[in-house]
């Protein structure tokens, strides 16, 4: 196995919460996620800064439609990295090149989400780079069952590259001094969103907020600021 489809594998291994808040509130969720229209896949797009905890709330998201008897495919835009050349090519700690360089698009929309989506043929491939070798993959395609919900968690989700790629979107909404502090404990980086550490990915997400408006573009936003009590602050109109 990959050595980041080993972390991957990890993740999706950690025990879910049991906060009633949570759980209802992603019951909640996963009752406004489009049915399938016939055997097509439904994709949902899970967006959120670094340390939002867009990852969780992804596996939960996916965990809740299953008990509702739906088919689930879980993907993540972490397995669409550029090799390091391009992602580093403005300098390690650019937040320019962070915000443009850091993944392939265009191999996620040709290559997964668009034959995911609709009249798509549904074999999509799962990873197009490996994070721990920085080599690109070319695996075998996966084939996704009929009707699926495909749960894809990410950054920078509803920038232009991805418009049309997922047919609902949520984003989970934390303070950057809320996902800092995560980072610090998950990562060992700085807790202070303002240390030079961390400005190559805080400043290149206030460019993406000023860029594409997320929280705006949305059709769900998620307050995960209080783990055990998540809410919803947008909802689709009727």
């Amino acid at each position: 196995m990959r050595r980041d489809r080993v972390r991957h594998a990890a993740r999706l291994a950690r025990p879910l919460t049991d906060s009633p808040a949570r759980t209802a509130l992603l019951a909640q969720v996963a009752d406004l996620v489009p049915p399938a229209v016939g055997d097509d896949c439904t994709r949902i797009g899970v967006d959120g800064v670094d340390g939002a905890g867009k990852s969780t709330f992804a596996r939960e998201l996916a965990e809740a439609l299953r008990r509702l008897g739906r088919p689930v495919v879980e993907l993540t835009v972490d397995d669409w990295h550029h090799p390091r050349e391009r992602r580093y090519a403005r300098g390690r700690r650019s937040p320019e090149g962070f915000w443009l360089d850091s993944f392939d698009y265009e191999r996620l929309v040709t290559e997964c989400l668009r034959p995911l989506g609709p009249g798509g043929t549904r074999r999509y491939r799962a990873a197009g780079h490996d994070l721990g070798t920085d080599r690109l993959l070319f695996d075998e395609l996966d084939s996704a069952p009929a009707g699926a919900a495909v749960v894809v968690d990410g950054l920078f989700l509803h920038r232009a590259e991805l418009e049309g790629a997922f047919d609902l979107t949520v984003f989970v909404d934390v303070p950057f001094e809320v996902s800092a502090a995560r980072m610090a404990v998950r990562d060992g980086s700085p807790p202070d969103p303002a240390h030079p550490d961390l400005r190559r990915y805080v400043e290149a997400q206030r460019t993406y907020f000023a860029e594409c408006a997320p929280r705006d573009r949305a059709d769900l936003v998620v307050d995960n600021t209080e783990l055990d009590a998540p809410y919803l602050v947008q909802a689709p109109l009727d």
